[in-house]
């Protein structure tokens, strides 16, 4: 006779008292029932009842599949954690490579030597620091060589409600890093989270696979 179990209290209650306690099987089998998984045990001859459902082979069919999807989650969590290394670094390879910039030295000689052009990168809080960034460079570029660029960059600044309590044309650049920076860490702890659930998987169903080769 063989009996369908969906949980360890029914588990206990047709095997009775008999069986040797297996602290590491009975949380396999607790972990699996908790997943909607379902056995099928038949009477056996040794402590334990014997295991026909799953069998050896359906679980190794189950772990290789979770394997397979663990490593696509690692890859991924590793993508993100490079998206995350590099929104943290941000700030520091800019500053290394705005050395490079033409008009990095053009800006720290006018800023020093003309009191007009320092007044109004003040006011603007140029972003300096940014001239290697593709995204800020052209901007930046126009505000060093182009007076009136730069007049009419201060005015607007100057005068505009966009800017009322922030008078920076890069705040955008600490949003949009602040941002990076949460959503990768975000994204690797969802990637976490489901590598940890797949092993603690793998791991009850290697367990069982002993009770079933046994």
């Amino acid at each position: 006779m063989s009996f369908i179990i969906s949980s360890v209290e029914k588990f206990n209650e047709i095997a009775g008292n008999d069986f040797e306690r297996d602290e590491a099987r009975i949380s396999a089998m607790e972990h699996y029932f908790s997943k909607g998984g379902v056995i099928k045990v038949a009477p056996s001859s040794n402590s334990w009842p014997s295991l026909l459902y799953p069998n050896p082979l359906n679980l190794k069919t189950k772990i290789d599949k979770l394997s397979t999807n663990r490593g696509i989650f690692l890859k991924k969590q590793f993508a993100w954690k490079q998206k995350l290394r590099d929104a943290s670094i941000y700030e520091l390879a800019n500053n290394v490579k705005k050395f490079k910039e033409k008009a990095y030295w053009k800006h720290v000689s006018k800023y020093m030597s003309d009191q007009d052009y320092r007044a109004d990168a003040d006011s603007v809080k140029l972003p300096i620091h940014l001239v290697a960034d593709k995204r800020w460079k052209p901007m930046i570029e126009m505000f060093v060589e182009d007076y009136d660029y730069r007049k009419k960059l201060t005015e607007t600044v100057e005068k505009s409600i966009v800017y009322k309590d922030d008078k920076r044309v890069a705040r955008f650049a600490d949003v949009i890093q602040s941002f990076r920076v949460d959503e990768s860490t975000k994204k690797i702890n969802e990637l976490q989270a489901k590598i940890d659930a797949i092993d603690k998987d793998i791991e009850s169903m290697k367990e069982m696979m002993k009770w079933g080769k046994s």
